[in-house]
């Protein structure tokens, strides 16, 4: 084989182990690493084989040691090795292996958008890359839509200057271009 073939070769390989590297943490739209609206709950421990899976499953709680007001939903949360939490899963379904995926809470700022957007961003990268289609304030932040990655992005009112806990609404006008990111959850619905 010529040198140019193997050389052709290398570069095709690099190439794919590059861009299959940067697939496991890239967030899009109905899709988060190798996580997309097809993948079901009982595939979750076949992809994530080298990282540990913990699964708190609603049958497991029985109903009378539940406090009052919790909601039992299923969730599996992912840590790495060295134990730092990197994903949380929920599924459509309760105590349905075949189940699909309601939402991605990400915990782990290796996953990015195309655009780079990460849970290390600020309002003004949000602002930036994407439209907010609109803001809901909760008691303790202000929680921005973001249609073109079916996303839902928390900023703490800390870092809007305003006191936890308060019910002034708060409008995007409001949120200072360095608030960072509290939460980042995309949605497969």
């Amino acid at each position: 084989m010529s040198i140019l073939k193997k050389t052709g070769i290398f570069l095709v390989l690099v190439l794919f182990i590059q861009c299959a590297k940067d697939d496991q943490y890239l967030i899009e739209k109905g899709k988060v690493g190798y996580l997309n609206k097809e993948t079901k709950v009982i595939e979750l421990r076949k992809i994530f084989e080298k990282d540990s899976l913990v699964s708190y499953l609603s049958s497991d709680n029985p109903v009378k040691d539940e406090k009052l007001f919790s909601i039992a939903n299923d969730e599996y949360i992912l840590y790495s090795k060295g134990g730092k939490k990197i994903l949380e899963i929920e599924p459509t379904n309760m105590n349905d292996s075949l189940s699909k995926i309601k939402s991605i809470q990400i915990f782990d700022s290796n996953y990015k958008t195309d655009k780079g957007l990460s849970l290390l961003s600020t309002f003004k990268d949000i602002n930036e890359n994407y439209m907010v289609n609109k803001v809901e304030t909760t008691l303790t932040s202000a929680t921005l839509f973001i249609d073109e990655l079916n996303a839902t992005i928390a900023i703490d009112k800390k870092e809007l200057g305003l006191n936890s806990f308060s019910r002034e609404q708060v409008s995007i006008d409001q949120i200072p271009d360095i608030a960072k990111i509290k939460y980042f959850t995309i949605w497969f619905n």
